[in-house]
Parts: structure tokens; C-alpha cells; sequence
């Protein structure tokens, strides 16, 4: 069955950028559609019903066939896609492409501005299209030259999933690193909570990990098989109630248990696509809209539900859970970024 021309684009894309690629620093491709391509612009016609494998090698067959490496490679039936080596910037994870979802506000935003500060090329996802797209062009104003792009992104939707993928890959040619931040918390007792608010916990901070782990995963795959010594990433944005239970707060905890689960699980499994997958479970950002917010905050939450015996105000909420913290003080950004 041919392959749609969003399977292709992440197909492609990412196998031109891992052939291309002087060191394991991989270039950036570009898909320019239907756009002219250069004077040293390398055509090729893909076999018809290939397998993944095979598009690889019939590209890796016509780039050996070339002195030196095209600006541009028009695929027929598919569009012109635009290689230019990674830029040269300074930072931990320069010239790498990384992924951030739930990245309109909170953690994740300041989860991708760290990783722009470090030289990173971001794509920030969220369901919050508008907001998503402004902290992106947020980013840029900071940066010499536009590092970021914001997508719309479901992640309990595999098909809203994959288009941001494709917006991704067509403005970056791949990703090196996925980090799955996007969450939600509704805290009640177990004896009260409706089985509405139990499954949109659920459905957002465990199914939505696995189905972006399930779009991602192959277009990482694809610049493994095109160059072995490639490794990329997926790191999930956990909670230290992944590790511990939370009472009168059990959706939350039991997603992040199962959270763990998957992780450990695709660790054993994506290794042998070069695919690394690791959690990490962060303390709480009291000063974050999660904890904060004035209308649904966390603070606000379990002040209404009596979960800290004998608060009577947020501050008391907040007092008590500060004072569980070795440091005083809650979970910051960067503590999570770096």
C-alpha cells in the first residue's frame, strides 16, 4: 500500500538528515513542498511499495552515487527537501532538535527555553495552539536567530499527534529528543471522584505517553537504521508520585505509576532502535499555575478538600507542603530542564 504523504515526509526527512550528517550531529532538512530546487539539486524516484528499509537504502544509494552533498533532493510523488548542516551554536545540546510538549506555560516552557538556551532547535506542543504559538515566538525575540516553532498538539488524539509530528519534521527534518511533559491533575477522594475526571487524568498523563511514544518513536528509529552510531532520546516529565502514592489524589499517582511502567517497558524495547527512554520525577513547582492557579490550583484543591488537616488558607496549604522539603522551597524549572 503506497505510503500517505505525511508518512513519507517523516520518512524521508529523517533518513536525509542522518545520511547527510557529518558526525552524529545530524543536519537539518527542511521540506519545501512543491518549491523549485536548487542548480545542485539531486532528483530521485523512490521504488514503488517500498518497505522503510528499502526507501533507505534507494537513498543512501543516490547519495553515494554524488561528489558532495546536494543542497536539495527532490523525491518524486513526494516534494523538495531543503539540507543545511546544523547550526553552530553553543550549549550542551547544540544542533539537536527536541520536542516539548505541554509547552504553552509552566514546565514546559521553561523546560524548552532552557533547552534553546543550550543551543537546541525547539518544538513546543500543546493543546493550547494560540498560547503555544506565542511562547514560541516568545523564545525567538530572546535569540539572534529563531530557534523555536510552536505546534497544536492532543497527545490523547494519535492522529493530532502525528500531524505535529510531520509540522516538526517538516521544519527540522527529525527530532533527537522527545521530552513528554503534558499532564493534568484532578484531586479528590477515591470515594467521591467521578469516573469522568478519573479517565481524563488518565487518558492524558498515561495513554497520552504512550501514543506520543508511539509517533515518535519511529521517525527516531529511521535515523538509527540510516546511521548506526546515532542514539536520540524520549524522557518523560514524571512526579515523585510515580514513586510514592498520593492520598485523596489517586488518578494522579496510579498515571504515574503506570507511567513508570511504560517507560521501563519501552527502555527494554527501544534500545535496538538506538532510542533511549528514561523518566524523571520531579518535586513540586509550588509557584507553578498547577500548584497556584487562584481558580483550580492544586493549593486551592486541597484546601476545598480538607487534604492538609487543619489548613485554612492557601498559604497554610502551601506552608505545610514547603515545610516536607529539605531545601523550604518547591521544585523550580531549571532544576527540571538541567
Amino acid at each position: 500500500m503506497p505510503l500517505s504523504q505525511q508518512e513519507s515526509i517523516t520518512l524521508i526527512a529523517p533518513a536525509l538528515r542522518a545520511l547527510t550528517a557529518a558526525s552524529d550531529t545530524l543536519n537539518l532538512v527542511t521540506f519545501q513542498g512543491t518549491a523549485a530546487s536548487a542548480e545542485d539539486s539531486l532528483a530521485i524516484c523512490l521504488p514503488e511499495n517500498a518497505s522503510g528499509s528499502e526507501i533507505i537504502e534507494s537513498l543512501r544509494s543516490a547519495l553515494a552515487s554524488q561528489a558532495e552533498t546536494p543542497s536539495t533532493v527532490q523525491v518524486g510523488g513526494v516534494g523538495t527537501f531543503s539540507i543545511t548542516p546544523a547550526p553552530q551554536r553553543a550549549g550542551r545540546i547544540a544542533g539537536k532538535v527536541a520536542v516539548v510538549t505541554g509547552a504553552a506555560q509552566g514546565f514546559g516552557l521553561k523546560i524548552a527555553e532552557e533547552l534553546a538556551q543550550e543551543g537546541a532547535s525547539v518544538v513546543l506542543a500543546d493543546i493550547n495552539r494560540d498560547g503555544v504559538k506565542a511562547a514560541a515566538d516568545q523564545l525567538n525575540s530572546k535569540f539572534d536567530t529563531p530557534r523555536a516553532i510552536g505546534v497544536g498538539m492532543n497527545v490523547t488524539d494519535l492522529e493530532s499527534i502525528k500531524s505535529a509530528v510531520c509540522e516538526a519534521v517538516c521544519a527540522f527534518g527529525g527530532l533527537d529528543l522527545f521530552i513528554s511533559n503534558a499532564g493534568v491533575l484532578k484531586a479528590e477522594s477515591v470515594k467521591t471522584q467521578s469516573l469522568s475526571d478519573f479517565e481524563f487524568v488518565t487518558k492524558v498523563n498515561y495513554t497520552g505517553y504512550f501514543l506520543c511514544v508511539q509517533a515518535v518513536a519511529p521517525v527516531m528509529a529511521v535515523q538509527h537504521e540510516a546511521r548506526p552510531s546515532y542514539r536520540s532520546d524520549i524522557v518523560q516529565i514524571n512526579s515523585k508520585s510515580g514513586l510514592e502514592g498520593s492520598n485523596r489524589n489517586g488518578a494522579y499517582a496510579g498515571s504515574k505509576f503506570g507511567g513508570i511502567g511504560l517507560t521501563q517497558s519501552f527502555a527494554l524495547e527501544l534500545i535496538g532502535d538506538g532510542i533511549k527512554v528514561n523518566s524523571i520525577c520531579p518535586g513540586n513547582f509550588f509557584d507553578g499555575p498547577l500548584w497556584s492557579n487562584p481558580d483550580n490550583g492544586l493549593f486551592v484543591q486541597y484546601l476545598k478538600t480538607g487534604k492538609v488537616p487543619g489548613a485554612k488558607t492557601i498559604a497554610d496549604v502551601k506552608h505545610f507542603y514547603e515545610s516536607k522539603v529539605p531545601m523550604g522551597r518547591g521544585c523550580n524549572p531549571v532544576d527540571v530542564a538541567r
